[in-house]
C-alpha cells in the first residue's frame, strides 16, 4: 500500500469515526490499527458539549421592571443552583449517607434556626460502616439544610448553610 493510498484510507476512517461519534451521541471515542509491524495509526476523536442555561421572563413584564429585577433574579438563581458558593456552606468531607441524628428516632442534631458554636455536631456521615461526626466550622444560626436523612452525599457536596 502506497503513503497517499494509506492516507486516504486513513482520512475516510476518521471521518467515519467521526460520523459514528455523531450519530451514537457519544462524546469520545479511540482506536487503533495496526498495519504491521512499527507501522500504526491511533485515533481519538473527542467532541465537547455545552450545557446552556437559559431564563425566560414573562412576555408582559414591562422592560424597566425587568432591568429592576434583573440583579435580584441573577443572585437569587446563585444562590438557589449553586449552594455550594454561599459564604456559609458547610461542605462534605467525603463520600457517604448522611444521618441527621444519632440514631433512628433521636432528635435530630440540628433543625433550621438552630444556633450552633463551633465544634457541635451537625450531622454523621457514614462512610464505609464508620460513623463521622461532622462539626461546625463555626458560629452561627443554621439557615438552610441541603441534605436529606439517609440520603447519599459527595465530596464537597453542601450539607447546610450557617449565617
Amino acid at each position: 500500500m502506497s503513503n497517499k493510498t494509506s492516507h486516504e484510507s486513513d482520512v475516510s476512517f476518521i471521518q467515519a469515526l467521526a460520523e459514528l461519534l455523531r450519530e451514537n451521541d457519544l462524546t469520545e471515542l479511540q482506536v487503533k490499527r495496526d498495519y504491521g509491524e512499527n507501522d500504526s495509526l491511533n485515533v481519538r476523536v473527542s467532541r465537547q458539549t455545552q450545557m446552556v442555561m437559559q431564563a425566560s421572563v414573562p412576555a408582559a413584564a414591562a422592560p424597566a421592571a425587568i432591568a429592576a429585577a434583573a440583579p435580584t433574579a441573577a443572585l437569587a438563581a446563585t444562590e438557589s443552583t449553586d449552594p455550594a458558593s454561599h459564604p456559609g456552606a458547610v461542605t462534605s468531607p467525603m463520600v457517604g449517607t448522611v444521618y441527621m441524628a444519632a440514631e433512628p428516632g433521636a432528635a435530630n442534631f440540628v433543625s433550621v434556626g438552630t444556633t450552633v458554636k463551633e465544634g457541635d455536631t451537625i450531622l454523621i456521615i457514614e462512610a464505609m460502616k464508620t460513623m463521622n461526626h461532622i462539626p461546625a466550622p463555626r458560629a452561627g444560626t443554621i439557615k438552610r439544610i441541603l441534605v436529606e436523612d439517609g440520603g447519599p452525599v459527595e465530596f464537597g457536596a453542601p450539607l447546610v448553610i450557617i449565617e
